[in-house]
């Protein structure tokens, strides 16, 4: 039995499926560049800034009602999900990290699925590897030198991460560092206090700062939404760290005790919309934090299509950062291939 759309095929023989001309649009190796102008910054304007408000009920509105008529099913979720694959950035950040985990990590990132899966979905032309591989300063070299060899960048937290509170010359030192080691993206953290007490020139020169010290690298900032009080403050601390120079603004450290969510999800993204039609500039956006379930990825996806478009579901301008997500994703491909749950144990990741 075949069955086609314009966009893939699928084969199903004896209970096996082969799929394939999935839209991943892969041709190499994960994030080899960039496909829009890299975003210089602009001058700091508070004009803009004060003109910015949210209206939440809104916001609750429209994410439930897109979540409420979208949805995928069979070899459309497969392509959907093979698709996020492609945009994670697999993250360690743990305390009791080791070159091991790290390495083991990054193996996985080179194979983010199981050979038996790549071959019944018939996508071994696709090369797929995860979007980035995330983790402390101590580990970049590490990092590095297991990733030899393929395009994937690897992201480093930097600036006093989490909380973002150490001198400022120690957390420009701190990204230096992590550019000269290698890694390629820095993913910084704000002094919140500056979005709390309303110091939007000491954020915006934070910010400027630390995207003059990524050089080449680029540069993803921490809003740490769960910690900035309201949305309003989220869409301004938003709009700051994009005039300032950033390449993506992302929704948490993973630290807190509210991380990514579908609400902040909305509000950072139209800021997104609004910045790229006031300055011509696309920026990037990862959530991250509590995305653990292909389900929550597919939710994030779906969102970005509808409010940004299709350009904003490719790696260069959406990461999810995530580390056991990637698990629950390979094991929902096997039992579309199989029609049997497996058990976790049967996807290790690090």
């Amino acid at each position: 039995m075949a069955k086609t759309n314009p966009q893939m095929t699928i084969t199903q023989t004896s209970g096996t499926h082969s799929v394939s001309n999935l839209p991943v649009r892969l041709s190499s190796a994960a994030n080899n560049a960039h496909g829009h102008a890299r975003n210089p910054g602009t001058e700091l304007n508070l004009d803009w800034i004060d003109g910015l408000n949210v209206n939440f009920s809104a916001v609750e509105r429209r994410t439930s009602s897109l979540l409420g008529r979208r949805t995928v099913k069979k070899e459309w979720q497969a392509a959907w999900l093979l698709k996020a694959i492609s945009c994670i950035d697999l993250t360690t950040l743990s305390g009791d990290d080791t070159e091991g985990r790290v390495k083991r990590l990054c193996a996985k990132a080179r194979h983010p699925l199981r050979n038996d899966i790549v071959e019944a979905l018939g996508i071994e032309s696709l090369n797929l590897t995860t979007g980035a591989i995330c983790v402390y300063h101590e580990m970049v070299e590490t990092a590095v030198k297991a990733l030899e060899g393929t395009n994937i960048p690897v992201a480093a937290v930097a600036a006093g991460f989490p909380h973002g509170l150490s001198p400022m010359k120690q957390r420009l030192a701190e990204i230096k560092a992590s550019v000269e080691a290698g890694a390629k993206e820095i993913d910084i953290v704000i002094t919140r206090a500056h979005v709390l007490t309303g110091n939007w020139h000491a954020l915006y020169d934070e910010v400027k700062a630390f995207r003059e010290a990524c050089g080449e690298a680029h540069l993803k900032s921490i809003l740490a939404t769960g910690e900035l009080a309201t949305m309003r403050n989220v869409a301004k601390a938003s709009m700051i760290a994009m005039m300032a120079g950033s390449d993506f603004i992302k929704t948490s450290t993973g630290k807190e005790s509210v991380n990514a969510n579908l609400n902040v999800t909305m509000v950072m993204i139209r800021m997104i919309r609004e910045f790229e039609l006031q300055t011509g500039y696309k920026i990037g956006y990862k959530p991250a934090g509590g995305i653990a379930t292909a389900k929550d990825v597919m939710n994030y996806q779906f969102i970005m299509k509808e409010e940004l478009g299709n350009a904003w579901l490719q790696p260069d301008l959406f990461r999810i950062g995530a580390s056991s997500l990637l698990a629950d994703i390979e094991r929902q491909l096997e039992h579309y291939l199989t029609g049997r749950y497996s058990a976790n144990n049967r996807h290790p990741v690090g």
